[in-house]
């Protein structure tokens, strides 16, 4: 069901951009006429030839890739090795990692913080920690992790997690449910919302009616943003969605024909017509169904009670800039394509380049489904809002000095800190060390503030290697700024009790 191209752009914000840019190039000729000296000439067209390229680069629109994962895996073990499943060699580069994990529950466990006990979760943060860990929740089986590259890490911002229980009568039906993470993304607002909705194949009005339960009681503290649909919304999971009237027999033979098609028509989740269903978009189903099979093997349901079905989906809804009217239901290109004001200066456009399962892997009897995206967007903003650097040398022989540069004013707080991070580090709390942001020490912004002794030396490092410094907000809940990468030294006292350096997957340990 591939309704519309889903963007959200305008032909008077690009008009706009064209006519700042003439300014400022006419600046620079009138700069060049004017000047009396060619040293005075060079210097301003130098200075006025870098705020034109500065300009042009945010008018462009950038590329990211986002590579999303559902899978249902129960109470299977992990795997090995996910690199084949995170397509971790190939070209481009991903910047943002999506996945959600169906996991083995116990019943006190529905939220956050258990998380680090999850054998799961650890295999993916141990396999993407290089990328830069971003945030993470956990409602009772449902895992859901957000991976960024670190050079993202000081623009997604206002990080923020909910979570929703469904069942009857309000009773909680297990891991049955949904779980959402939002944040900014270089000022775009982005909801990934994973669910669970009720199974069985007469349950399909229960499922519509869940989720829009959720979208209705998910909320956010965030006062522009509040709400799920007021982002760009990724919607997957396990969805339970199944292929109605055609019997086990022609189902089965429809998909060993790889006349998929013919099965279409009588999707759960194509044949549904409620108009907030249909502002959300997803790729064609051009892989077989991704349930229920044998475990351990590419045979679907010997026991023959379960017709396949695509349980398993990802898809996506940019935000219209109005609900369609009864006079619009047929205009659904334009409900799915308008943008809202703020979306005409700086617009996004997703477009799915994957849609498609991965057969190979049989721990458990769903499929796992990936789904590849270009997010083609304007930054609303490229600098990060704390600069900090070292200072001299670091080694765990003496004190270490660092400064840090507000260089946006934002909500800081005393609680906020510096860590001390080795590169390849996994969370914004996986660091070696830190230390506290303090009242006297909250600077105005542009003013550098020197912290003297601020990391003792028994706090360092003994041996070797590659780090960075990285500042916590606690109120964005997220890391803003980063310092470039550099070296601690390897200590006196490192030799001295024999210590050696190890090299893991690359990394230093």
């Amino acid at each position: 069901r591939l309704r519309s191209d889903s963007t959200s752009s305008s032909e008077s914000q690009g008009s706009r951009s064209k006519t700042i840019l003439r300014q400022r190039l006419s600046e620079l000729m009138t700069c060049i006429e004017d000047m009396s000296s060619d040293d005075e000439a060079g210097e301003e067209v130098s200075r006025t030839l870098d705020e034109a390229f500065q300009l042009c680069a945010r008018l462009l629109p950038t590329d990211a890739f986002l590579y999303m994962v559902t899978w249902n895996v129960a109470t299977a073990e992990p795997l090995e090795d996910v690199a084949s499943l995170l397509q971790l060699n190939d070209q481009p580069s991903i910047d943002l990692y999506v996945i959600l994990q169906e996991v083995n529950a116990t019943p006190v466990r529905f939220i956050s913080d258990l998380i680090a006990e999850d054998s799961w979760s650890h295999l993916f943060m141990d396999t993407l920690g290089p990328k830069g860990f971003v945030t993470s929740v956990r409602m009772q089986g449902l895992l859901l992790l957000v991976f960024a590259k670190m050079m993202h890490l000081p623009f997604i911002r206002n990080i923020q997690t909910t979570y929703t229980r469904t069942g009857i009568f309000g009773y909680w039906q297990g891991n049955k449910g949904a779980v959402s993470v939002r944040l900014s993304f270089y000022g775009h607002m982005m909801c990934f919302l994973n669910c669970h909705l009720a199974a069985h194949m007469h349950n399909a009005l229960q499922r519509v009616d869940e989720f829009e339960y959720i979208l209705e009681t998910q909320d956010f503290d965030i006062f522009d943003t509040p709400h799920v649909l007021d982002h760009v919304v990724f919607w997957f999971g396990d969805l339970n969605f199944r292929i109605e009237d055609h019997g086990l027999h022609f189902v089965r033979s429809s998909i060993n024909g790889g006349r998929l098609n013919l099965l279409w028509s009588k999707d759960q989740m194509m044949k549904k017509k409620e108009p907030f269903l249909q502002e959300f978009d997803e790729g064609p189903l051009n892989f077989k169904p991704t349930y229920k099979f044998d475990r351990k093997a590419d045979s679907y349901d010997s026991s023959k009670k379960r017709k396949p079905a695509w349980t398993d989906r990802i898809l996506w809804r940019i935000k219209p800039k109005s609900l369609p009217s009864e006079e619009d239901d047929d205009d659904d290109e334009k409900a799915s394509t308008s943008p809202d004001d703020g979306q005409e200066e700086y617009p996004i456009m997703v477009t799915q380049n994957t849609y498609t399962s991965v057969m190979s892997y049989g721990v458990s009897d769903h499929k796992p489904v990936i789904g590849n995206f270009t997010l083609e967007l304007r930054k609303y903003f490229d600098t990060q809002l704390v600069d900090l650097a070292p200072v001299g040398e670091w080694s765990a022989d003496q004190n270490a000095l660092l400064t840090y540069t507000i260089l946006e004013d934002f909500m800081s707080s005393t609680w906020d800190w510096i860590g001390l991070y080795k590169v390849g580090f996994k969370s914004a709390s996986d660091y070696e060390t830190f230390v506290w942001v303090r009242e006297n020490e909250l600077p105005e912004v542009n003013e550098v503030i020197e912290l003297q002794k601020s990391v003792v030396k028994d706090d360092l490092p003994l041996l070797s290697g590659e780090y960075v410094l990285g500042y916590y907000s606690t109120n964005l809940n997220s890391i803003v700024g980063l310092s470039d990468n550099f070296q601690i030294l390897e200590s006196k006292r490192a030799a001295m009790e024999g210590l050696v350096s190890k090299d893991i997957n690359g990394v230093d340990k």
